[in-house]
Parts: structure tokens; C-alpha cells; sequence
């Protein structure tokens, strides 16, 4: 059983940055990829970003450039620099992680990220 709480979502001007951050918590043996992914209102779902154990990562075509993901292996803690943000970057922000001896995905409650023109 793990448990993910995002947090760092807010207000932002376009232009504006934002950090967030989820640590996974609860029983913990190895989790090897963990991501973000947003869903805007009446949109599907989307992997924003994902990350290896290793650190290699991927990113959708719309936020390459601007937004990195990191992560602390030791804190169990998965990041998102968001950087030059733009409206159509507004959504609800989820993070998982996948813990490889409960073999699950696990999802986090979600953060609001809303850019303003």
C-alpha cells in the first residue's frame, strides 16, 4: 500500500513557473517509474512526463522545453518544474509511481494548475 499527495498547484500568469512535488509514503520496497499526468476539464488524461528509477525521462511534444521532471530516490519523491507555463497548461495534475513488489500503479488525489492569459 502506497499513498501519493501532490502538492505545489496554483494561480500563475502565463510566462510563470511552478514547482510540484509528490512523496509516496506507506509500504515502500522499490519503485522504479513514476510520472505526472494532467486532465483538463472534458479532456482525457494525459502522461506529461515520466521518469526511470535511473533517471531517464520522457515528455510530451507540448511541454519539451519547458517543464522538467526529477526525482529523489531517497525521499521517494517525484518533481515537476513547470516553466514558462501557458493557459492551455491548466489542469489537474496527478502524479503515480509504480512499486514493483505490490506490482501496482499507484495515483496521487490530484493538484489544480490553472495559467491565466
Amino acid at each position: 500500500q502506497v499513498q501519493l499527495v501532490e502538492s505545489g498547484g496554483g494561480l500563475v500568469q502565463a510566462g510563470g513557473s511552478l514547482r510540484l512535488s509528490c512523496p509516496a509514503s506507506g509500504t515502500i520496497f522499490s519503485i522504479t517509474n513514476m510520472g505526472w499526468y494532467r486532465q483538463a476539464p472534458g479532456k482525457q488524461r494525459e502522461l506529461v512526463a515520466s521518469i526511470t528509477r535511473a533517471g531517464t525521462t520522457n515528455y510530451v511534444d507540448s511541454v519539451k522545453g519547458r517543464f522538467t521532471i526529477s526525482r529523489d530516490n531517497g525521499k521517494n519523491t517525484v518533481y515537476l518544474q513547470m516553466n514558462s507555463l501557458k493557459p492551455e497548461d491548466t489542469a489537474v495534475y496527478y502524479c503515480n509511481a509504480y512499486e514493483s513488489s505490490w506490482g501496482r500503479t499507484y495515483w496521487g488525489q490530484g493538484t489544480q494548475v490553472t495559467v491565466s492569459s
